[in-house]
């Protein structure tokens, strides 16, 4: 919307300033609106036609709906005495808001759509944030900040200084832990509910999984010991596949009925689960068997009530309410209720069907529906783009094509990948060699011994792991990998930092932790052509472990669709630019910002020379020694965290009497901290690791500090 300037002497100017207006529920609300003022300097005609846009600031937007419900919650207090028809109407204007969001902020918030309702009616039954809530997908979550007082600030999301896209215990008091990488929530609301118990307290313990989750041991592993402690805990899993099934292609759909929702009901009933304790208690005191007998029974029937795969949680010691639908407010405060009705009857899991695609008709978010997010952005983890030809390339997209050309030269290659989701840029793959590509979500500990598994029947797998999710299988890479030198090609994406996902998906450990192992070939590509190369480099090794980390975001150029990769020699770095005053030594996609600052000294007549390490381990020996002697001063540059190739290249320059000879060396690392959520540069710029603070640091230990500290003004 716009100002049209008519017939009349006058121009538009903004003073912004605060203006109260009622709504139909007479709130009150604060809104930016411009004042206009009049100038008579211009001639009516050139002003004729002539549109002014209003900008968006603060929270008003000419498109946004009205959300007078909405407006009224700033807690979940705010919900206790809301009516059901209320609550449905709240619900309408969160989505609502979510497609403001979507439409402003190029943010997907396809999961919290899905979720509105159980979010509802969970802050409507339990009192958080005396009760504990759990969440395991950051991405469900949003639904949540914004009934807990976070409204105001879901459009600073992801950015620097702004809310964080997970919960977190020291943004509010109603995130009871942090939700990261999924599969932890019930182990850590068990841990809450016996503290609970040991200390005498009567808070509720809630925790959310999700489709996803059910695919990582550790949930099972909870859902066991909870079984075994018999511990009051309330497990709600949230299914937006309709489907228990690991794999929903080959499982049957669950569907909600007035059978099931009745039966739903009956078991969270308070007189049925009494009198199921009841019957419990009297035949444990008829014997053992007679009690193991009707244990069988009770579950037997209660599986063919429940849908497939229901028995499974059964068998863990959970008690099992579902399915119920998850956008029936109504159906989901009655369950709920019934379920905290009872005070002492073990862990209970409800299943709870929702559908991700739930959006308030007639929304903005309609109009920019088909539009696709990826996580692949050069600043943002989920900028919005219309198709895979559109949008920039990306490192993945080159990973993909180069592990292609490889498959086709070599039969015996297979891809093996674990993550969160699946990148769109593996569709290549998976349509090119289905039977050749293996996604196995996020059981990253299986899919590390899988891949040994694979290459001792004379397979050749590249296991495609982000950084921050190969963490969890540290222990299968070192016992089933690393130390019987089973030759798995590791391909670790996402390496370094990661913009707005912040230190959740940050992936700041891996050289650290794989350079350590005694057999495994360590790399690093500094550019896309790079990459190729190593893809093809790892191809051809066959007779112990390698891996290879590159970072998210665009390449730098596109001349690497031209030509497939040629192995590089192992442990063979080189050299890109010679001079006498400085060498930087720079690791992986650090040596971008090395050549920049090369590019900064030169005009303060500095002549710098810049290599690129390659590998971490084993190190280019040569190289470095050719450095340190031509040299007076060495810097290496890695985005990585303390221990990592710096702490290699000091323990061989010691060792090797370097030190000694009066080389003068100082390693840029990650600093040891987590760096919060930001644009990739900025995050760059607070770490130290771009161009500029290269240079600064280069000019410092020739002693021109005046100059370092002009060049970071």
């Amino acid at each position: 919307m716009g100002c049209v300037a008519t017939n009349q002497s006058l121009c538009c100017y903004f003073q912004f300033h605060k203006l109260e207006y009622p709504t139909s529920s007479n709130l009150l609300h604060r809104l930016d609106f411009p004042n206009f003022g009049f100038c008579p300097t211009f001639n009516s005609k050139e002003l004729v036609g002539r549109i002014y846009s209003l900008p968006h600031f603060d929270d008003f937007y000419w498109e946004k709906l009205p959300t007078p419900m909405l407006d009224m919650v700033d807690s979940p207090m705010h919900l206790k005495n809301l009516t059901l028809k209320e609550l449905k109407q709240l619900a309408e204007e969160i989505r609502s808001e979510f497609s403001s969001l979507t439409s402003e902020t190029n943010q997907s918030f396809k999961a919290s759509l899905g979720v509105v309702e159980l979010t509802i009616a969970m802050h409507y039954v339990f009192n958080a944030p005396f009760d504990k809530i759990l969440w395991d997908i950051r991405e469900q979550t949003y639904a949540h900040k914004m009934l807990t007082g976070r409204r105001s600030l879901m459009r600073t999301l992801g950015q620097q200084n702004g809310i964080s896209g997970s919960t977190s215990r020291t943004e509010s008091e109603y995130d009871s832990f942090g939700a990261g990488h999924g599969c932890n929530s019930i182990s850590a609301a068990l841990g809450m509910a016996v503290a609970r118990d040991i200390k005498g307290n009567r808070e509720r313990v809630v925790a959310v999984i999700g489709n996803g989750t059910t695919l990582a041991g550790q949930v099972y592993e909870a859902m066991g010991n909870a079984g075994y402690l018999d511990t009051n805990i309330i497990v709600i899993l949230n299914d937006s596949r309709r489907s228990l099934h690991p794999m929903i292609e080959e499982g049957p759909k669950t569907s909600i009925t007035a059978l099931s929702s009745t039966l739903s009901k009956i078991q969270s009933s308070k007189s049925f689960r009494k009198f199921r304790e009841a019957a419990k208690g009297v035949t444990k005191r008829i014997g053992q068997g007679m009690y193991e007998w009707a244990a069988k029974v009770d579950e037997y029937a209660r599986g063919l009530m429940g849908p497939p795969g229901s028995t499974l949680f059964e068998e863990l010691g959970m008690y099992y309410i579902g399915p119920v639908d998850g956008h029936n407010i109504e159906e989901l405060v009655c369950v709920l209720q019934q379920v905290v009705s009872v005070d002492s009857t073990g862990p209970v899991l409800v299943h709870v069907i929702t559908e991700n695609n739930q959006q308030t008709e007639g929304s903005p978010s309609e109009k920019t529906e088909k539009r696709e997010t990826t996580k692949e952005s050069a600043n943002s983890s989920n900028s919005s783009v219309t198709s895979n030809s559109s949008r920039p390339q990306t490192y993945t997209d080159c990973l993909a094509k180069a592990l292609v050309t490889e498959a086709e030269k070599d039969k015996n290659i297979v891809i093996v990948h674990a993550g969160m989701e699946l990148e769109s840029s593996f569709q290549i793959i998976h349509d090119k060699f289905p039977d050749r590509f293996f996604d196995v979500g996020i059981a990253e500990q299986h899919a590390v011994t899988f891949s040994a598994g694979l290459s001792c029947s004379g397979l050749k797998p590249f296991c495609v792991v982000p950084s921050t999710y190969l963490q969890r299988a540290f222990d299968q890479i070192v016992h089933d990998v690393d130390r019987q030198n089973i030759p798995v090609r590791f391909v670790i994406t996402s390496a370094g930092l990661v913009g707005s996902d912040g230190p959740v998906q940050s992936g700041a450990f891996d050289i650290a932790f794989m350079s350590c192992l005694p057999n495994m070939i360590v790399m690093a590509p500094s550019s896309e052509d790079e990459l190729v190369n190593m893809v093809a480099t790892a191809a051809q090794i066959d007779d112990q472990p390698i891996c290879f980390r590159y970072p998210r975001g665009v390449i730098t150029g596109s001349d690497w669709l031209t030509y497939s990769g040629i192995p590089i020699e192992i442990g063979r770095g080189k050299i890109l630019a010679e001079g006498k005053d400085v060498a930087l030594l720079g690791y992986g996609s650090m040596v971008q910002n090395c050549l920049k600052a090369r590019a900064l000294l030169s005009k303060l007549g500095l002549e710098v020379t810049v290599a690129d390490a390659r590998f971490c381990k084993p190190l280019d020996i040569k190289l470095i020694r050719q450095l340190c002697v031509n040299h007076t001063f060495l810097i290496t540059v890695e985005e990585g965290s303390i221990g990592g190739f710096a702490a290699h290249v000091a323990q061989f320059i010691a060792v090797d009497g370097l030190l000694d000879e009066g080389i003068k060396w100082r390693p840029i690392v990650l600093p040891d901290n987590y760096i919060e959520q930001a644009s990739t540069e900025e995050q760059i710029a607070v770490a130290g690791l771009s161009g500029h603070h290269i240079a600064a640091t280069a000019l410092s230990l020739l002693g021109r500090n005046r100059e370092a500290l002009l060049l970071m003004c």
